[in-house]
């Protein structure tokens, strides 16, 4: 990082401090119109974003549909609708103790935001808090992951050549550049990574007092239960697990399964796999060499049974994906959430025991996933795992309803975000109390 990125830096920061004063991000029409130029921006760069995306991750087309345009296309459509209702002020009682008053709360926006984008869903996680921002009615500059070098010149581009830098800006760069950007006075900041990244944010955001959201991760666990369907705990489980190569914050990243069916289980699971990523190539890359050589560490020191892997191609970053029997909670596979198409198997006998171990050793998930023919036998035993989310007979996609909240607890998150609860999450309530005097 150099002066220059600095002073660039510190003079679209000052701009966009006096464009948010001036009140010209407020107004609903001027909303509606942002929203509708960002939805073509994105739209007109989808060529470029396949590209990109296929040079950074090994994306298909079909996969950046499903899990990057398409998602947003919905959302901003979604809150193109809904806005107006959003924006209404809340009446709400007012106690006989104040006298001849009304009460109400508005939203009012922050100002300035910062928001930081990670690597695995770069233009999904670009865009959808940036949503957030624009309905909020904030300026945002946003730094893309230095990971994904192509998508996020493709970001860059629909950024900056489609909004004027005092209102939304894109910057570039990596660690050093971040700390720079952390350490102005944002009025909040959205940052999507790893916990760890997560910690030192919230200590930068700390010094100016910033409000921050986060989006982290975690090992979410996947319940099987004795009486589940199997076959579509495999179809979620080849579906959740291996799309964008595992690097997805809310994929299961263990397998928890009653002894009695964990055998049936790993037999569909191979069946399901074998034919489909047994050569390399088809589940795209791990986002980095040094990443592909960490997770086959781990794999050589995992205490389990390789009981299959598919072909690696290590020049290109195509991780076989593998299924390790016996697994406990002390194997090297368990250390972290894992972010690859690596399926630890590990068992139970007693349902009792579960979120006991889940709570001990990996608390507070980004997601619970459990396998049931029994939905309430399924709801307790969600009761009793603090997580994010949570899914039964059913992975991951419930990360795209606009109607839910998203984001985890504790280690795995802070606030939440998604259709209305992004509008939420980048404005704050005002309580606003009238005495009448005439």
């Amino acid at each position: 990082m150099n002066e220059n990125f600095k002073q660039r830096v510190d003079k679209v920061f000052a701009a966009q401090k006096a464009n948010f004063l001036s009140g010209n991000t407020q107004g609903y029409d001027f909303k509606i119109a942002q929203l509708m130029k960002l939805k073509a921006a994105i739209l007109a760069h989808k060529e470029q974003i396949y590209d990109a995306m296929e040079k950074d991750l090994g994306r298909s087309h079909e996969g950046v549909d499903m899990g990057e345009i398409n998602p947003i296309v919905d959302e901003i459509d979604f809150a193109i609708e809904h806005l107006a209702e959003w924006e209404k002020e809340e009446r709400v009682p007012t106690p006989a103790i104040l006298g001849d008053s009304e009460s109400s709360i508005t939203r009012e926006s922050f100002g300035v935001t910062y928001i930081v984008v990670p690597f695995n869903y770069p233009v999904y996680l670009f865009a959808g808090p940036l949503i957030g921002a624009i309905i909020g009615g904030n300026t945002s500059i946003i730094k893309p992951s230095e990971a994904t070098p192509e998508t996020s010149r493709v970001i860059e581009d629909i950024v900056n050549n489609t909004f004027d830098a005092s209102y939304i800006h894109v910057f570039q760069g990596a660690r050093d550049e971040n700390e720079y950007l952390l350490s102005l006075p944002f009025d909040m900041i959205f940052f999507t990574g790893s916990p760890q990244v997560g910690k030192i944010v919230m200590q930068a955001a700390a010094k100016n007092l910033t409000p921050v959201i986060l989006e982290l991760g975690g090992k979410s666990p996947a319940i099987i239960m004795e009486d589940a369907d199997l076959d579509n705990a495999v179809e979620e489980l080849v579906f959740a697990r291996m799309m964008n190569s595992g690097q997805t914050c809310v994929a299961p990243d263990y397998i928890y399964a009653h002894e009695s069916i964990k055998d049936r289980l790993i037999a569909k699971l191979r069946d399901a796999l074998a034919p489909l990523y047994t050569k390399a190539g088809n589940n795209g890359k791990i986002i980095t060499t040094r990443q592909f050589d960490a997770l086959e560490e781990m794999l050589s020191k995992s205490r389990g049974n390789v009981v299959f892997r598919g072909e690696s191609d290590r020049d290109n970053r195509y991780f076989g994906p593998a299924i390790v029997d016996n697994v406990d909670f002390q194997d090297s596979l368990m250390e972290r959430e894992l972010f690859a198409p690596i399926y630890p198997v590990l068992s139970y006998n007693d349902i009792r025991d579960v979120p006991v171990n889940i709570n001990t050793y990996h608390p507070k998930p980004l997601a619970t996933y459990v396998f049931t023919a029994d939905v309430e036998k399924a709801r307790e035993v969600i009761d009793q795992i603090p997580s994010g989310d949570a899914g039964v007979n059913a992975m991951m996609l419930h990360a795209f309803s606009p109607y839910l909240p998203f984001g985890g607890v504790g280690t795995s998150g802070l606030g939440h975000y998604h259709g209305k609860y992004s509008y939420e999450a980048f404005t704050h309530p005002k309580s606003l109390r009238v005495k009448r005097t005439a």
